[in-house]
């Protein structure tokens, strides 16, 4: 039975973004419990001096008193997965496993709230191994945070984008509309999730092959295959800015770890020849979206080369790493 104060563990990844960064450290810190609450931060080799000044500023705000907040730096930049492990694995302040893990992005700010809701949320549902936040934008409009898991029919449909092959392929949409209340998902995005501890110890914490993109999907994934729950919590509420650590807002080209992530999701899940398929169908779904705006005189609405990088990938893209090589899985993770 769960104990009446289960141990959370609240961790922002930071990547470049210090000050950002400290305020969602802020925010989380206001709406976390009083006691059996802990806040990590892992600096992700930023080489910026983003270290030291988090450091400055942990001690200068009194918020290592009593280890409520710690900073962790990492040695290298492994990527989003790779900088959460270190504090899932680092545990709480006296070296014991948490009892939940709230994933929380340096650019997310939790309202008041938002941790309890999702506390709640897994605690009454013994089965929820992951439950994920309403996620807004500055303007106030909502974020897509709730999803079905990839498939080769819905590459197709988003590729596409035309209406009656969506309403045909609608089972196999990625991004349906967001449940107005809490439901089971197949996955939700990483800029707030909080996850049951005994989940990540029965299916294994992020896959580091993953540098960013994914990797909360094969995660849920993972979780939904070992019999654990999926939900997405629309009470628990908190503002994201947004692509603010990796810049996407100003890509003019999607970078190979966008490409070498999706292929490693669907070789690794699926197999090789899947993922091939899901490819050609997604090209098939973008060369029918080009016709569609070359005979409308609308723009084209993917990033410029992205089907040229996408086809190149495909010709080039390493073989995906066997399941049971998976780096989400250790010693440190099993033994906890």
């Amino acid at each position: 039975m769960m104990q009446q104060s289960p141990r959370l563990l609240v961790i922002i990844l930071n990547y470049r973004t210090a000050e950002m960064t400290l305020r969602a450290a802020e925010a989380a810190l206001a709406d976390m419990p009083q006691t059996h609450a802990e806040l990590v931060i892992v600096d992700n080799d930023s080489g910026d001096g983003s270290a030291a000044l988090l450091a400055q500023e942990i001690a200068a705000r009194g918020w290592g008193a009593g280890n409520r907040v710690r900073l962790i730096t990492s040695p290298r930049n492994g990527g989003f997965g790779a900088g959460n492990n270190i504090a899932m694995r680092a545990g709480m302040s006296d070296g014991a496993a948490p009892d939940f893990v709230h994933v929380v992005n340096s650019d997310a700010f939790l309202d008041r709230g938002c941790i309890g809701t999702l506390l709640d949320h897994l605690q009454n549902h013994p089965r929820a191994g992951l439950a994920g936040s309403h996620v807004r934008g500055e303007d106030d409009l909502p974020h897509a945070t709730a999803f079905r898991f990839p498939s080769a029919a819905g590459e197709l449909e988003a590729a596409a984008r035309l209406g009656p092959l969506t309403r045909l392929l609608s089972s196999a949409v990625v991004a349906p509309p967001l449940p107005e209340e809490a439901a089971e998902v197949d996955w939700v995005a990483g800029a707030s999730v909080m996850m049951r501890w005994d989940m990540l110890a029965d299916v294994g914490l992020f896959d580091e092959a993953y540098f960013l993109y994914y990797e909360e999907t094969d995660l849920c994934l993972r979780a939904a295959r070992a019999g654990w729950d999926c939900w997405y919590v629309p009470q628990a509420r908190c503002v994201h800015v947004g692509s603010v650590s990796t810049g996407m807002k100003e890509w003019r080209r999607m970078p190979r770890y966008w490409f070498d992530s999706r292929h490693r999701y669907f070789a690794k899940n699926h197999g090789r020849a899947y993922a091939a398929l899901a490819t050609c169908a997604r090209l098939a779904g973008g060369g029918l979206h080009r016709l569609r705006c070359l005979l409308t005189g609308r723009q084209p609405e993917d990033a410029p080369g992205f089907y040229r990088d996408l086809a190149a990938h495909a010709l080039t893209a390493r073989r995906a790493a066997p399941a049971d090589q998976d780096p989400s899985r250790s010693p440190a993770t099993e033994d906890r």
